[in-house]
């Protein structure tokens, strides 16, 4: 019922108030993450040498309110094959452990274990797997699609038609699904542009989106999980915002 042929008498104040002054937009995080203890191995703030399935074995469950993960899938290279697959700046790419499907999946499957209900994991995908469908990848899971952030990387990429200069970063969140009270950043763009000036890795993410991303949903000193860390720019972007990094990978 439009608010304006909305009589006061007709339901109780306290309702008649929450329902004119209901919005999604809160600039306060009302939730906490809950305390838990770490095992003596995993060290905080720190690039630990470890298969990241390992790492998340050892967390407990629903303690961590956000996640990242940007698979080390070569999807893209072994269907389209574009010929540059070892060479040049296509050899450091094509040297990368490949992650099928499936083992993508196991990795979801554990981020779901340990994040906290309304918890975030900020997925990394490029052009040819959005396209495809990312779905089967959050089989069996709490995870759902709430957003979406493209990131122009302000450089050419590979591509037969269109070059991709873009990566997108999509936004899943663990059940109760809300805004309200638990994502507190509201002027970060769904289109970022970020050059990389030092890329030290070929999958290489930008530190500045990251760490307004991880601003958004924790509070200072909550945990940031990365499971698969290459150049560990989450690490960065994480104690630059006085957040705890907790995170590995498998090259260390």
């Amino acid at each position: 019922m439009p608010r304006s042929t909305l009589q006061s008498d007709e339901v109780p104040g306290h309702v008649a108030r929450d329902l004119f002054s209901a919005t999604v937009y809160s600039g306060e995080r009302r939730i906490e993450a809950p305390a838990f203890d770490l095992p003596p191995d995993l060290k905080p703030n720190t690039r630990l040498k470890m298969d990241g399935l390992e790492f998340l074995s050892k967390i407990p469950p629903g303690v961590i309110p956000v996640a990242f993960l940007d698979p080390q899938y070569r999807g893209v290279l072994d269907r389209l094959a574009y010929g540059n697959e070892g060479k040049r700046r296509g050899q450091k790419r094509a040297a990368l452990m490949q992650m099928p499907d499936d083992v993508i999946g196991r990795f979801i499957l554990g981020i779901d274990r340990v994040l906290m209900p309304s918890g975030h994991l900020f997925l990394w995908v490029d052009k040819f797997h959005l396209c495809q469908g990312i779905r089967p990848w959050l089989e069996n899971t709490s995870l759902g699609i709430v957003d979406l952030v493209t990131w122009d990387k302000g450089m050419f990429g590979m591509g037969y038609r269109t070059r991709r200069r873009g990566e997108h970063c999509v936004v899943l969140q663990q059940e109760p699904r809300k805004a309200k009270g638990v994502w507190k950043v509201h002027n970060i763009p769904d289109v970022v542009r970020e050059r990389i000036t030092r890329k030290s890795h070929t999958h290489a993410k930008p530190v500045g989106l990251q760490g307004d991303l991880l601003s958004a949903v924790t509070n200072e000193g909550d945990f940031v999980i990365d499971p698969a860390a290459g150049s560990f720019s989450v690490l960065t972007a994480a104690v630059s915002r006085g957040r705890t990094f907790l995170g590995c990978d498998v090259n260390g």
